[in-house]
């Protein structure tokens, strides 16, 4: 095949479509919850680099997880409306290139927090290993969203530990809150795929809820907001606080009308609404 500047870009092209550089909502989703714990650890004077290693490395470690994630399903995205024509299952990239792009995203998140302190570093090998491991869960384990919730949280210990050289109690209840909210959103994500996803035997929390699961995304999302509010109170944040995390709440109520009719469209848009729901936490905790 002869290499032209045209095929080179076009390559570019389908990598970015990857790890999802087109669909930055993912990215987000890790980003709010991460900076709020920077923020809190720091009492409000996060350092600068801090911030720039958070935001890249959370940025390049969606990527990769993006990456693995499609190497894992390529033999069942296929089959699923929405995932169809994803480079990986459609067969425009190879098997090895996902598993080069993430070997490579991974090593440079790696590297960024080289300069921080050995707990930090030691807790990126275990984000490493659930967020690697992730997309297996869905084999067997009914809320494999729960697992999600983990992986998509493992920067707020991390962001402590960078900040303060261990992981306070308040650390881990922001890390179970991360989990409600990842189960609420990505429970009305695995709504849109379900009757795809019952056909070809992928466990969702969507599925393992059944006629619940709109009450189950609701009280995820109450738990969650609870847990957050709690850590708030305790660390003395003000009326700004209060303010972001009565937004927030608003947002959460407003998803029910969007998921309550279990329409496709309606549970997407309710997904991707989640970015405003984070952000309005972390202004929230700015502002506190």
């Amino acid at each position: 095949m002869t290499v032209t500047p045209q095929s080179i870009i076009h390559r570019l092209a389908l990598y970015a479509k990857l790890v999802r550089l087109d669909k930055p909502i993912g990215s987000l989703l890790l980003l709010w919850p991460t900076l709020s714990a920077l923020w809190l650890a720091s009492d409000g004077m996060p350092d600068i680099q801090l911030i720039v290693i958070f935001t890249v490395g959370t940025i390049l470690m969606r990527s990769a997880g993006c990456a693995i994630n499609d190497f894992a399903d390529r033999d069942f995205d296929r089959h699923v409306k929405r995932t169809a024509e994803r480079p990986l299952t459609s067969g425009q990239l190879h098997a090895w290139e996902a598993i080069a792009i993430a070997l490579i995203f991974a090593l440079v998140s790696f590297a960024l927090i080289l300069p921080l302190n050995v707990l930090t570093r030691e807790l990126s090998v275990l984000a490493v290993i659930v967020a690697g491991s992730y997309p297996y869960f869905k084999r067997f384990f009914a809320l494999p969203q729960a697992y999600l919730g983990i992986a998509f949280g493992f920067g707020i210990p991390m962001a402590y530990a960078a900040v303060l050289n261990t992981v306070p109690t308040e650390a881990w209840v922001l890390l179970i809150a991360n989990v409600f909210w990842a189960l609420a959103y990505d429970t009305e994500y695995a709504m849109v795929d379900r009757d795809d996803d019952l056909k070809i035997g992928i466990r969702t929390s969507a599925i393992t809820f059944g006629k619940h699961d709109v009450g189950a995304v609701m009280l995820s999302y109450a738990i969650s907001l609870c847990l957050i509010t709690a850590v708030g109170v305790a660390a003395g944040l003000g009326k700004g606080f209060a303010a972001g995390m009565m937004v927030a709440t608003i947002i959460a109520g407003y998803h029910w009308t969007l998921i309550r009719t279990r329409e496709r469209d309606g549970c997407f848009a309710a997904f991707r609404h989640n970015n405003w729901l984070g952000a309005a936490i972390f202004i929230g905790i700015v502002l506190g």
